[in-house]
């Protein structure tokens, strides 16, 4: 199983900004699409972004106008851009990846990265 890798994490300050890489190896071509999620300790891991091989990105409510998913020309990276972070946006996000074209449960994604962390203070 392909296995991805996320970098970029780290702490800032509430208002700050975060940017997140994940890097996709292996065909590519087989990815429908690609999704950042989350996963807050004692809570569910939430997806909170994807964008589909047309190009098409979603965004949860609470991360809408504030975080920016783009995937590069070869779709073997997907940046996830943090604007405006706020404490309850810490957590251990993580990218994956799914064969579905627009897959929003994370049992639809068959390729996952360890996480980074995200630490955000008042």
């Amino acid at each position: 199983q392909v296995q991805l890798a996320e970098s970029g994490g780290g702490s800032v300050e509430s208002g700050g900004s975060l940017r997140l890489s994940c890097s996709i190896p292996g065909h590519t071509y087989t990815i429908g699409c690609l999704g950042w999620f989350r996963q807050a300790p004692g809570k569910e891991r939430e997806g909170i972004a994807r964008v589909n091989s047309a190009g098409g990105a979603t965004y949860e409510d609470s991360v809408r106008g504030r975080f920016t998913i783009t995937q590069n020309n070869a779709r073997n990276t997907s940046i996830l851009k943090m604007d405006s972070l706020k404490p309850e946006d810490t957590a251990l996000y993580y990218c994956a990846a799914s064969p579905w074209f627009d897959a929003s449960a994370p049992v639809n994604y068959t390729c996952w990265g360890q996480g980074t962390q995200v630490t955000v203070s008042t």
